[in-house]
């Protein structure tokens, strides 16, 4: 059982142009329930404004956020660059991962994330970041044993799935004295169910619950906003990673209606 209050960290969608309306929108929307926000990284492969820029905008807006960083689009020198951009916009907080394949290019292949997350804890001793605040950093972890190195993490996101049981299997079997987050995704269509099937092998997505959102495109955002509340009665999380993906509206009412 966890001693911390349950969070909802929200995942956004960083916008593919020069453009931040969107973005804004959805953070002012899900700010009824969102106690975070998470801004990928160039995620799915594909090329988005800068994370750490996105951050900086829910900070403006007086929220508080996480960037994503993935180690397949760096070099050392670009991670750098990266964490000193952070540091003199006050983002503070990061979740590290490998990346999915790009669309386009190729993987930079110098850093991973065990190296990125070394690099961090180095930093007090770099006199760039003299006066900084330590940042925080966290990792994914799939639904399988968990890698001793990802223990040095001072957060972990936990693989999305759509089994209350699975996740707390999980959680049995890896005990860490960090907070974990559950990972929960809005299932938008059938299209959305192959999808996610294809790009994580291991994912196990209810028939019943593909059938439901089939007919009634609003079944997914019921069904996550149901699974956010199970995972919060069990204690065994200290939150969950919110994926809404295109629902974000419809989450933010049904969710901010449960936890009145």
């Amino acid at each position: 059982m966890t001693d911390h209050p349950f969070q909802i960290i929200c995942e956004i969608e960083p916008p593919t142009r020069p453009d931040l309306k969107h973005v804004r929108h959805q953070i002012g929307t899900l700010s009824k329930v969102a106690d975070t926000f998470l801004v990928p990284d160039n995620h799915i492969g594909r090329a988005t404004v800068s994370s750490v820029a996105v951050a900086h905008e829910v900070e403006a807006m007086g929220g508080r956020s996480i960037a994503c960083l993935n180690s397949r689009d760096r070099n050392l020198l670009g991670f750098r660059r990266d964490l000193l951009t952070a540091a003199a916009y006050g983002v503070d907080q990061f979740l590290f991962v490998y990346g999915d394949k790009p669309s386009s290019g190729s993987r930079t292949g110098e850093l991973n994330v065990r190296a990125m997350i070394e690099e961090v804890r180095a930093l007090p001793k770099d006199s760039a970041f003299a006066g900084v605040r330590p940042f925080r950093v966290g990792t994914a972890a799939a639904l399988r044993p968990l890698p001793a190195w990802k223990r040095a993490a001072d957060f972990m996101f936990v693989q999305v799935s759509f089994s209350l049981e699975a996740l707390l299997r999980w959680r049995e079997a890896n005990p860490v004295d960090v907070p974990v987050y559950a990972g929960v995704m809005v299932l938008a269509s059938e299209a959305h169910a192959q999808r996610l099937a294809a790009a994580i092998p291991d994912i196990d997505i209810p028939s019943g619950l593909v059938e439901k959102v089939a007919s009634d495109r609003l079944a997914g955002v019921e069904a996550t906003c149901e699974q956010v509340l199970q995972i919060r009665d069990s204690g065994a999380f200290d939150g969950v990673h919110l994926i809404p993906v295109a629902r974000y509206r419809e989450v933010a009412a049904r969710l901010e209606h449960l936890l009145s």
